[in-house]
């Protein structure tokens, strides 16, 4: 509702990658997501980053060169489907805007300080 608090960052809906759920995890109230995704997308999750998984806004876990983890509260499993998934299922991946254009322009500014 208008006025209500955002939880999370801002998605457009803008599919960047498709991930691969690589583990499913369950303990009693939370769910951790292991999910495999190109290497060049890499540079923009960071731990304690965001990601959007099929639109939802989530917080990144762990970090390796080509996988990412998320860790579904009791409040995210509720309110999605994601609890429901299993290792080989696919989802859709949204990096986050704010990261990208930091990530991007810092490469820009380190490659124009190289020596030439």
């Amino acid at each position: 509702r208008f006025g209500d608090e955002v939880g999370g960052h801002s998605v457009s809906g803008h599919v960047h990658a498709v991930a691969v759920a690589r583990e499913v995890q369950r303990s009693a109230d939370n769910v951790r997501v292991r999910w495999g995704v190109g290497r060049e997308w890499m540079k923009y999750i960071l731990p304690k980053g965001y990601v959007a998984v099929d639109g939802c806004s989530l917080t990144v876990g762990a970090t390796g060169e080509d996988w990412f983890d998320v860790h579904l509260i009791p409040e995210t499993l509720r309110v999605t489907v994601l609890g429901a998934c299993a290792e080989g299922a696919r989802a859709n991946v949204e990096i986050d805007a704010q990261t990208q254009a930091v990530v991007d322009t810092v490469e820009r500014y380190l490659a124009a300080q190289a020596p030439r």
